[in-house]
């Protein structure tokens, strides 16, 4: 039986075991510097900048998503913004992702936002063909741009963080 439930400060380890598990797929195994305090104190400090919900199968963490609240000027409404969404391989084709999606639709929803947005690599086409099956557009003429690390420091005008 799946079973969509808010994660607790119990499930960081968890979280952040399943971010590393996406990171590898997504072809960066290096790349995640988050640590279990770092996600505990996003999800669970005293000003959480993010929600996360954890997919169970018999018990067992098979999936999460992680996501936070957006604002839209144009409609002048917050949305729901999905940063990561993964299914352990093993329970993959059983449900878990659409069940999670599903759950944040209805979440965005009941809170009033206009929207749920979320980014896809674009090679990862199996994903892709999923989440066009369940209504998902894709906004081809948006590209995602980002400023991090020294560039980050450099546009602030501040020497860059060890």
């Amino acid at each position: 039986m799946l079973n969509i439930r808010a994660a607790l400060p119990a499930d960081t380890a968890t979280i952040l075991q399943l971010v590393r598990d996406l990171a590898a797929y997504e072809r960066e195994p290096d790349a995640v510097m988050a640590t279990i305090a770092d996600f505990d104190a996003a999800l669970f400090g005293p000003k959480p900048v993010a929600e996360a919900v954890i997919a169970e199968q018999h018990g067992e963490a098979v999936g999460m998503a992680l996501f936070f609240t957006t604002y839209s000027t144009w409609t002048g409404k917050p949305g729901l913004y999905l940063e990561d969404l993964f299914v352990r391989p093993q329970a993959r084709g059983a449900g878990a992702g659409k069940a999670l999606l599903v759950h944040l639709a209805s979440i965005a929803l009941a809170r009033g936002y206009s929207r749920f947005d979320w980014a896809v690599l674009d090679w990862n086409t199996p994903a892709i063909g999923f989440y066009k099956a369940l209504g998902a557009r894709m906004l081809d003429e948006w590209t995602t741009m980002r400023v991090d690390g020294t560039a980050l420091a450099a546009l602030a005008g501040t020497p860059p963080r060890p």
